[in-house]
């Protein structure tokens, strides 16, 4: 989980729930589905989701002894580049995401470290972090167009499925180089 430091947390802003209707009984859940523009760097080097796309969150907040449960699921339209081909790759993710939020002066909140777990600030809960976690996480280190991509041609950069099965390109040995122009005088 990333470092979460206390800072002003804005009740407009899209990844920011408010729980003053969830009552602060254990047990008591509330629904949250809303369609949020993605932040900034939302990704890693080859992979990742565009800043402003829609990221569809499904999710609950459960009302629990220590704080507050945000569970569900984020879905994720992510762009790219295969790592063996550079074709552009296209798709949407589903991601669970699972966070706790203590409440101020909880037990949890006071027997583990601000890393470590979210924190509710006032009735406002930063989705954030959890949600950059998340997705990240999911994301792959090396992502691929299809399982079984060749990959391109050493020699000429082609992808290799493009090419006929009989491509190649001849190794000249510097070596050899005054043979083969006896060869083409002779022919």
């Amino acid at each position: 989980m990333q470092n979460q430091t206390p800072r002003y947390l804005d009740h407009r802003s899209p990844l920011v729930l408010d729980t003053r209707e969830l009552p602060r009984r254990p047990g008591v859940m509330r629904t949250v589905s809303r369609v949020v523009p993605a932040p900034a760097d939302l990704g890693l080097e080859l992979i990742g989701v565009e800043q402003d796309a829609d990221l569809v969150l499904d999710l609950r907040m459960e009302s629990v002894s220590e704080g507050v449960l945000v569970s569900g699921t984020v879905h994720a339209p992510i762009r790219g580049e295969c790592g063996r081909c550079l074709r552009p790759i296209s798709e949407t993710v589903e991601v669970p995401i699972q966070e706790l939020y203590a409440y101020e002066h909880s037990t949890t909140d006071e027997t583990t470290d601000e890393e470590e777990i979210g924190r509710i600030q006032g009735d406002l809960i930063d989705l954030e972090p959890a949600l950059r976690d998340a997705v990240v996480l999911a994301l792959p280190a090396n992502p691929l167009c299809r399982v079984d991509c060749p990959g391109l041609c050493p020699e000429c950069g082609v992808p290799l499925d493009e090419l006929p099965s009989d491509h190649s390109h001849e190794q000249a040995d510097a070596r050899w180089a005054a043979l083969s122009k006896l060869k083409m005088i002779e022919e």
